[in-house]
């Protein structure tokens, strides 16, 4: 696929923060607890939470006993729980191997050259330390292919690409993959939120909800990647 058609997705949380609420209410199941049981089951500390949103992998492994700092470019950090940092995850302010170990998911699809982005995160890395990283596949939620504007087209970090790329950075020791129908829309006001959350204006995402029919089950797609830093 040429580079070229490759896109990052913009990043719109301090412009429109009412797609990132909505996103966070249509998708309540996600990969942060199994992320954060593995770090604390390593006892890896501190942790890195890099572009960690409002706190949720945070909040998790505060509970479990794992210091974290996160870290996110957009306002709503502030809502992270402490010690939290508003920053460019392309020049994290931080010294060299003060981290143990460090995740970002769900936000390396942002940057044209999501390489940039993991340089820095081994950077502050120990040897050994331990990354987690998550991307959605560009053929996530097929059900809705006809109503997601793009859908398909290559995005800079997917679950296709995900793997080569860490790969350049760090050493890959596990992927795990999922094809499933994850996701449950019980009518149309759950389709027109989710659509919300996936990028579409209220009037656009009301609009295309009327095309589907409902009750609908999603299929979700996506990777989780784990790497060291050798």
């Amino acid at each position: 696929m040429a580079e070229s058609r490759r896109r990052a997705l913009p990043v719109d949380y301090d412009d429109d923060p009412g797609r990132f609420a909505a996103n966070r209410l249509a998708t309540p199941r996600d990969i942060h607890p199994l992320v954060s049981a593995r770090m604390a089951a390593e006892r890896v500390r501190p942790v890195l939470d890099v572009g960690g949103g409002t706190g949720v992998l945070g909040r998790l492994l505060a509970d479990a006993g794992v210091p974290t700092v996160v870290l996110d470019a957009a306002a709503h950090v502030v809502q992270a729980p402490r010690p939290a940092v508003r920053a460019d995850a392309l020049a994290l302010p931080f010294t060299d191997g003060v981290f143990g170990g460090a995740a970002a998911l769900w936000m390396l699809y942002h940057f044209a050259d999501p390489a940039r982005v993991l340089t820095e995160v081994r950077r502050v890395l120990r040897p050994g330390g331990l990354l987690a990283v998550s991307a959605p596949s560009r053929h996530n939620d097929p059900e809705l292919s006809s109503v997601l504007p793009e859908w398909g087209r290559p995005l800079s970090f997917d679950a296709e690409l995900a793997p080569a790329v860490v790969g350049e950075v760090l050493d890959v020791v596990a992927v795990t993959s999922w094809d499933e129908p994850l996701l449950h829309l019980p009518d149309r006001e759950a389709v027109t939120l989710y659509l919300r959350g996936r990028g579409l204006t209220e009037p656009a995402a009301r609009a295309a909800a009327l095309r589907v029919a409902t009750p609908l089950r999603v299929t979700k797609r996506g990777s989780l990647i784990w790497a060291r830093r050798q």
